[in-house]
């Protein structure tokens, strides 16, 4: 007998046979030796359907209640809550101004920052002096002040409306969040988003240093924050394998989670909407034979990946490794034929 979602996770998740779930156990089975051949940095997989785990594994020592840091995917997370903020009406919409937010710096600002949109950061077409992928990170985390730092460089070279991928964006958000309500990202996450959906609260750690491994390692925990206490917007979540999947499917039931609409259906879709970079609001978007996708992508292979029309979320944490194998044909070829009904 076929499985229709008719619940939504508690405290703890329901698993189910897959062939209730309209999958192939034996291909879903079949993961665990193909990960463990080719895909050794993964520590964590957990598909979902119809709101029950069909399959879920972990290696390398780990266990479905460690969080693990979750790189860009944090990015995802980041858009859901500058969502949450416009439904509440923290923030206006998504074409108020960024130094709207900042006056102390609009004295003396070129006038294409005075242009630059919320949506601009969040769909990374914001114009920064710098190429495509060749964002100096580095020397951000280098500074005393980061969102200065980020000020100073937006609207300097490049276009409004130009594809370009930059982790000081998601930072602005996250200092935007916290200027309009009041909150770090991290609070705003636990009060508006994490708890009503049932996923661990994330706690305050507190930043030691701001080394290498305090701010992307081994040391990494909870959620990064700069020096001045905004939570990193781009990286440094921690999240285990099944909050992740959780947060995945709060967006294919298109923000509603129990009866309560968490997040807007049509924040929702206009962050999913297919566009000509095949990027929405911090989401990676993707049409492959007929499937169309999201996805929450971060370094080492961690993913969080939404199938719409298969009612299907994929979350797999991960180790950070130089050129870790693509995730996209162990879900393409492997999960997604899963699926028989």
């Amino acid at each position: 007998m076929s499985i229709k979602r008719d619940y939504s996770p508690a405290a703890k998740w329901q698993a189910a046979n897959p062939a209730d779930l309209g999958m192939d156990a034996a291909r879903l089975t079949g993961l665990d030796s193909l990960i463990k051949s080719e895909f050794s940095n993964i520590n964590g997989v957990a598909v979902v359907r119809h709101g029950y785990i069909a399959y879920e594994s972990y290696y390398n020592g780990r266990d479905p209640e460690e969080p693990l840091h979750i790189a860009s995917v944090t990015k995802s997370i980041l858009s859901a809550l500058i969502g949450i903020a416009i439904d509440t009406g923290y923030i206006e919409s998504t074409n108020q101004k960024v130094l709207d937010f900042f006056p102390e710096y609009v004295p003396g600002a070129a006038d294409q920052q005075q242009n630059i949109t919320i949506r601009h950061l969040l769909t990374m077409s914001a114009p920064y002096p710098f190429d495509d992928w060749q964002e100096p990170l580095d020397k951000m985390c280098m500074q005393i002040d980061w969102v200065k730092y980020i000020l100073d460089l937006l609207g300097h070279g490049g276009k409004i409306g130009a594809f370009k991928y930059s982790t000081a964006s998601t930072h602005l958000l996250s200092a935007i969040l916290t200027r309009s309500t009041g909150l770090s990202a991290r609070e705003f996450a636990n009060e508006q988003l994490f708890k009503p959906i049932g996923m661990k609260e994330i706690p305050d750690y507190g930043m030691e240093s701001f080394g290498f491994d305090d701010l992307f390692g081994h040391k990494v925990k909870g959620w990064v924050e700069d020096p001045n206490r905004i939570s990193t917007g781009g990286w440094g979540l921690t999240l285990t394998a099944r909050d992740m999947a959780r947060f995945g499917l709060l967006y294919l039931n298109r923000g509603r989670w129990d009866n309560k609409q968490v997040i807007s259906g049509t924040w929702i879709d206009e962050s999913t909407a297919m566009t000509p970079y095949s990027y929405g609001y911090l989401w990676w978007l993707r049409e492959d034979d007929g499937i169309y996708t999201y996805s929450a992508l971060g370094d080492g292979g961690n993913v969080l990946c939404c199938i719409p029309d298969r009612d299907l979320a994929i979350a797999i944490t991960s180790d950070f490794i130089l050129n870790p194998c693509d995730r996209w044909p162990l879900i393409k070829e492997h999960i997604i034929p899963a699926v028989m009904a």
